[in-house]
């Protein structure tokens, strides 16, 4: 499995922006489909965010427009970077490594690695 170290949340207000990084160690990265994932209190673990060994992304809906992902195959390191917060942004972020070379951890299921997540606070 590979190893997922994530960095940047923090508190910001509405509207703010943030980057997360999340630096993998391990396995070969640029091997492997990567995902992002949140969970606010109470609730569940919700994808956000995942990017192909080639680079095609997926959105959650709720995000488009608002949020990137990007991976720096160069660097071990996987990014989002996230512009125009609000208040339900507010939760955990989780980097995600796949079960297995062939999925794209755009599920919960299909995550075989997690970091150890880092907090993103949004003020109204």
């Amino acid at each position: 499995q590979v190893q997922l170290v994530e960095s940047g949340g923090g508190l910001v207000q509405t509207g703010a922006s943030l980057r997360l990084s999340c630096a993998a160690s391990g396995r070969t990265f640029s091997n492997y489909n990567m995902g992002w994932f949140r969970q606010a209190p109470g609730k569940e673990r919700d994808f956000v965010a995942a990017i192909s060994r080639t680079g095609t992304t997926y959105y959650t809906d709720s995000v488009k427009g608002r949020f990137t992902i990007v991976r720096d195959n160069a660097k071990n390191t996987l990014y989002l970077q996230m512009n125009s917060l609000k208040p339900e942004d507010t939760a955990v972020y989780y980097c995600a490594g796949p079960r297995n070379a062939a999925v794209v951890p755009a599920r919960v299921g299909y995550v075989g690695s997690w970091g150890q997540g880092t907090q993103v606070t949004v003020s109204s």
